[in-house]
């Protein structure tokens, strides 16, 4: 038997090799890629106004305080404490400013707990507390026109509901409280406040004011009334009347996003071909630079809009997921000429299970040659900047935009020295002593909610049902 030796058993190549020939091949290349690149939607339909001067004044029609927001409690164990200057978002301590007043309340408040299905207070039955809902899901029940039972509104964390008590002695609950989930609540009694109120003539002073404010004429949305006159006959005496401003307008200041750019000129210089490496380093910059601006004009504390929504335009979930009935309840809020939703896209597609389960199957509407998913014909888009908790809750939007429909508008300055893209600028910084070009690339940005019924959110709405 012959051994054939390997070496000897290999064919000799008849041609050139991938290998080798791939040495004298040009290699198509992409442009640099980015994952954290996102649609933008926001940034693309908001309307940006032009902000000249850096600032923007909202100038409003004059409006009453009428104490709808939400109160703030500290937690010690299972021990609840509302913060004191909280309480001043009750209508009838509205700009009470007494520290010890406020103090002396909040440590009579008596924390209750309730199981789902109590119930809190009875319809008909003598108004006695004011309740404070520290943390659960409450929902006000009253009686329909034709003797049924009918949904006034869902309370969720820091709502109140009872602040009349405190200066009503004869009031009756006109609707049924009943605890939807394990519900935390502070009381204080009227009896309690009125103890207290004997011993404090700065306090009895202040419920007088806030008397003299509540007789002063407001409409609907408490701003001050403009006394008409219609239907009549005659030479009657006409009302005279003037328009109300607020004292003091709210004014957004322009934000910033900034960043330092580095690049080396070896870099800058040799490696330029087939593309220009300066500008492929300002393109992922701007976009990560146009993420953040996105972010911020969600999240930030003093204009983002999560944070700008007015009390009374923020609902709960009816029951937990979001459902069509509950963007319903978005639209009543928002029923002047809505542009669209916003959600974070676990939250959309918990909105389709709930549809399909439903079974509702909602049309997609155009927009810009994209099929968008809708709710009434209104897109829902989608935004990965709306925040998830660890509890797999988040919020969906809801705006009206435009300056000439008093909604909802971005704010920028263009025109700027260096301008690489309308509202961001680069600007050459110089070179180092290590040969390091330096570029400061720079956005500025805000955002104001014009009237609050420009923008409503759904809160705390469950996506991992």
């Amino acid at each position: 038997m012959t051994v054939t030796d390997p070496v000897e058993s290999e064919q000799a190549p008849s041609s050139l090799g991938r290998a080798a020939a791939r040495t004298l091949a040009t290699t198509t290349k992409s442009v640099p890629q980015m994952q954290g690149i996102s649609s933008r939607w926001l940034l693309k339909l908001l309307p940006w106004v032009e902000v000249t001067a850096g600032s923007y004044r909202v100038n409003r029609r004059l409006s009453y305080a009428v104490g709808d927001g939400r109160v703030t409690f500290t937690t010690t164990g299972t021990h609840v404490r509302v913060i004191p200057p909280e309480l001043g978002e009750l209508a009838p301590l509205r700009g009470c400013d007494d520290e010890d007043i406020l103090t002396e309340r909040a440590d009579r408040f008596t924390q209750r707990d309730y199981a789902p299905g109590d119930t809190l207070v009875e319809f008909g039955s003598p108004a006695e507390e004011v309740f404070l809902l520290a943390h659960g899901k409450i929902t006000k029940i009253g009686t329909g026109a034709y003797g049924d039972h009918v949904i006034l509104a869902t309370l969720a964390d820091g709502d109140h509901f009872g602040e009349s008590t405190l200066v009503d002695n004869d009031g009756i609950w006109e609707f049924t409280a009943k605890a939807v989930t394990a519900c935390t609540v502070l009381t204080l009694p009227r009896t309690t406040f009125h103890d207290l109120l004997t011993r404090s003539s700065a306090l009895q002073a202040h419920l007088e004011n806030y008397r003299a404010r509540g007789a002063a004429a407001s409409n609907d949305h408490g701003e001050a009334d403009i006394s008409l006159a219609s239907g009549h006959d005659g030479e009657p005496v006409l009302p005279a009347t003037f328009v109300d401003y607020e004292a003091r307008p709210r004014e957004y200041e322009l934000s910033v996003a900034q960043t330092v750019l580095r690049v080396h000129s070896r870099i800058a210089d040799l490696y330029n071909q087939p593309m220009n490496q300066i500008e492929q380093q300002l393109r992922l910059t701007t976009e990560a630079l146009r993420e953040r601006q996105e972010h911020e004009l969600i999240n930030n504390p003093d204009f983002g809009l999560l944070h700008n929504a007015d009390f009374a335009q923020r609902i709960p979930t009816r029951t937990g997921p979001p459902t069509p009935d509950d963007l319903d309840e978005l639209l009543t809020l928002v029923w002047k000429d809505p542009t669209f939703f916003l959600a974070h896209p676990t939250t959309i597609a918990a909105f389709g299970r709930e549809c399909t389960k439903a079974g509702i199957y909602p049309q997609s509407v155009d927009l810009g040659g994209h099929h968008i998913p809708s709710w009434r014909g209104i897109p829902l888009l989608p935004c990965n900047k709306i925040p998830v908790t660890d509890t797999r809750t988040s919020s969906i939007l809801l705006m009206r935009t435009g300056e000439h429909t008093q909604g909802v508008i971005g704010l920028h300055q263009t025109g700027l020295p260096d301008e690489y893209q309308p509202g961001l600028n680069v600007r050459f910084m110089g070179i180092n002593d290590q040969a390091l070009i330096s570029y400061l690339v720079s956005t500025y940005y805000s955002a104001a909610v014009l009237v609050p019924d420009a923008l409503a959110i759904l809160e705390s709405a469950e996506i991992g049902r």
